[in-house]
C-alpha cells in the first residue's frame, strides 16, 4: 500500500483500518464512482475491494476515476452488529462529508454511488445529504426505508441481486429486541421500493465487480451513463 503508484485520500490503520484510494487520475474525470463496500472489509482484506475497484476503472475507460472508499468500521458478518443499523448510522455523517467534499473539487464530474452489501445500508441512511446523480444498491439486505421517495433523493436509485447471492434468504423485517433493532426492512430489488432493478447476472455474494460479469457490465453503464437493461424491461 505503501507503493508509488497508489493513490490515497486518506489512511489510518486503527481500529481494522480506514482507507480512500482513487485509480485513475481524479484531477481529469468527468465520471467519477465511489464504492461504499460492505460487512467483513477492513485493511487485511482490502485487496478484494481495490480488485473490484480496478475492473470497475478498466470497464469505464480512461475518462473515469474509481474511489474506494472504506471510510467507515464495517461490522464482522456473523455478529450482531452486521444486524442492525447502528455501525451504518456512525458511518453516515463521514461520507456525507467525503461526497460533499468531492463535489465541491470536481464540480463538473458526474458522481455515482455504489454501495455493496451492508454498504447499502450506509447509502441509504446518508442518501437524503448526498449530491450524486446515481445511486447503486447491490447485494443488499435490506435498505430500512419503505420506498425510494423515502431516501429523499434526486439522484436515480439502481437496485440489483445476483441469481446465487445468499443475502436473498435475508428475511426483510425489522424487529425490535432489548438491546437493538434488527434487520433492515424493505429488499430494494422488489417492486414496491420503486428502484430502477438492473440485470446482474447469475453470480454470488461477491461476483458483482467480477471481470466479464453482467453486473459489472451494468454498474459501468449505469455510471457511465449508457442505457441499461432493466429486469422486467426492454431497454
Amino acid at each position: 500500500m505503501a507503493g508509488a503508484s497508489r493513490r490515497f485520500l486518506a489512511f489510518d490503520g486503527r481500529d481494522g483500518g480506514r482507507a480512500v484510494e482513487v485509480f485513475s487520475d481524479l484531477a481529469t474525470a468527468g465520471t467519477i464512482a465511489v464504492l461504499v463496500p460492505g460487512s467483513d472489509t477492513n485493511l487485511d482484506k482490502y485487496g478484494l475491494l481495490r480488485g473490484g475497484s480496478m475492473r470497475l476503472r478498466e470497464a469505464l475507460g480512461d475518462r473515469a476515476a474509481v474511489i474506494a472508499w472504506l471510510g467507515y468500521r464495517t461490522p464482522s458478518t456473523v455478529s450482531l452488529a452486521a444486524m442492525s443499523a447502528g455501525w451504518a448510522e456512525e458511518a453516515v455523517p463521514g461520507l456525507r462529508a467525503f461526497v460533499r467534499e468531492l463535489a465541491a473539487a470536481m464540480p463538473a464530474a458526474a458522481i455515482s454511488l455504489l454501495c455493496h452489501s451492508y454498504g447499502s445500508v450506509v447509502c441509504a441512511r446518508a442518501a437524503s445529504g448526498l449530491d450524486v446523480g446515481n445511486i447503486v444498491l447491490y447485494g443488499s439486505p435490506g435498505v430500512i426505508a419503505p420506498n425510494v421517495a423515502a431516501l429523499r433523493t434526486r439522484a436515480t436509485v439502481w437496485a440489483g441481486r445476483g441469481g446465487r447471492d445468499w443475502v436473498a434468504h435475508i428475511p426483510n423485517v425489522r424487529l425490535r429486541l432489548p438491546f437493538l433493532t434488527a434487520g433492515f426492512g424493505t429488499d430494494p430489488v422488489s417492486p414496491r421500493f420503486g428502484a430502477h432493478v438492473f440485470a446482474a447476472g447469475g453470480g454470488g455474494h461477491s461476483d458483482y465487480l467480477r471481470s466479464g460479469s453482467p453486473a459489472l457490465e451494468n454498474i459501468a453503464r449505469i455510471v457511465a451513463g449508457r442505457a441499461v437493461r432493466e429486469v422486467g424491461r426492454h431497454a
